[in-house]
């Protein structure tokens, strides 16, 4: 399973329910890794996307503890439970956890592949993600060169779990 998330140099992913900064490119690369696949996020994420709706051409799984939750063209889930068993019905290497912060906490141990734009900023936040450098077991496995949006540093590394 896989993870795509956008950090700054403190591992931070958002601020009042909104992302820290939007960079074209980033879009560009989550647009390009995730259409066609499933992607995995909580209400709160798909409340911050377009008019509330999922992102089209990808399978959606929203998972929320409202037992009334109810979305059009997406999945809803309700417990880490029922998402595991959901996500049987997929291939591993399909299904990409996008947020937010609850999200992947609960998902960081079942996945194995974490794409990651690391921002060479600090940004006021209240959103983070864990700092993958200081888990021994994961490691980089790629990265690109250092790419900038007006006077923003960021790269796209990829951490896999050994």
């Amino acid at each position: 399973m896989n993870l795509i998330v956008a950090v700054d140099e403190n591992w931070a992913i958002g601020n009042g329910g909104d992302l820290l900064i939007r960079i074209p490119n980033d879009h560009k690369f989550f647009r390009e890794e995730t259409t066609g696949k499933v992607v995995v996020l909580g209400r709160k994420t798909l409340e911050t996307f377009p008019q509330g709706m999922p992102l089209k051409n990808r399978t959606n799984i929203i998972l929320s503890a409202n037992p009334d939750f109810q979305v059009k063209d997406g999945i809803v889930v309700h417990s880490t439970e029922e998402l595991l068993e959901e996500l049987k019905k997929y291939r591993s290497e399909d299904i990409y956890i996008i947020g937010g912060e609850s999200v992947y906490r609960q998902m960081l141990p079942y996945c194995d592949v974490a794409h990651v734009t690391k921002i060479d900023r600090r940004y006021q936040a209240d959103a983070y993600f864990p700092n993958l450098d200081e888990l021994p077991e994961w490691k980089i496995t790629a990265d690109s060169d250092e790419q900038t949006y007006f006077d923003v540093a960021y790269q796209f590394v990829k951490y896999e779990r050994i």
